[in-house]
C-alpha cells in the first residue's frame, strides 16, 4: 500500500494552495484519511480528518480555511488550503487507515503514511 501525496509548494500569506493524496495497493476499503503537518522544531500534528461516512474533524487553528474532501471511487483526499498564513508553513503528510484483511468476515486495519510535501508561507 502507498500514499502517494503532490501539491504542495511556496505561497504568500492569504495565499491557496490544494494537496491531494491518493491511495494505491491492495486493500478492502479506506476507513479515514486526512493530512498531518510538522513545522521544524515541532511535533506532527492533525491538521484534518474525513472518515467514510464524510464525517470531518479539524484543527481548530484551520477551520473556516481548510477544508477536507475525498472521492471513494478514486481513493483520493483532498486538503484545499485557503487564507494561508505563515504559520501553516509545514511538510504535510497524508494519512489513512485502511482495511487490509482478504477475509469478509474479518477485520484488519493499519496506518499509512505518504512521503510528505513541502507548504510554505511567506509573509
Amino acid at each position: 500500500v502507498q500514499l502517494q501525496a503532490s501539491g504542495g509548494g511556496l505561497v504568500q500569506a492569504e495565499g491557496s494552495l490544494r494537496l491531494s493524496c491518493a491511495a494505491s495497493g491492495s486493500f478492502r476499503s479506506i476507513r479515514t484519511m486526512g493530512w498531518y503537518r510538522q513545522a521544524v522544531g515541532k511535533e506532527r500534528e492533525l491538521v484534518a480528518l474525513v472518515t467514510s461516512g464524510g464525517e470531518t474533524n479539524y484543527k481548530d487553528s484551520v477551520k473556516g480555511r481548510f477544508t477536507v474532501s475525498r472521492d471513494n471511487a478514486k481513493d483520493m483526499v483532498y486538503l484545499q488550503m485557503n487564507s494561508l498564513k505563515p504559520d501553516d508553513t509545514a511538510v504535510y503528510y497524508c494519512y489513512a487507515v485502511l482495511d487490509i484483511s482478504r477475509y469478509p468476515t474479518l477485520t484488519s486495519l493499519r496506518h499509512y503514511w505518504g512521503q510528505g510535501t513541502q507548504v510554505t508561507v511567506s509573509s
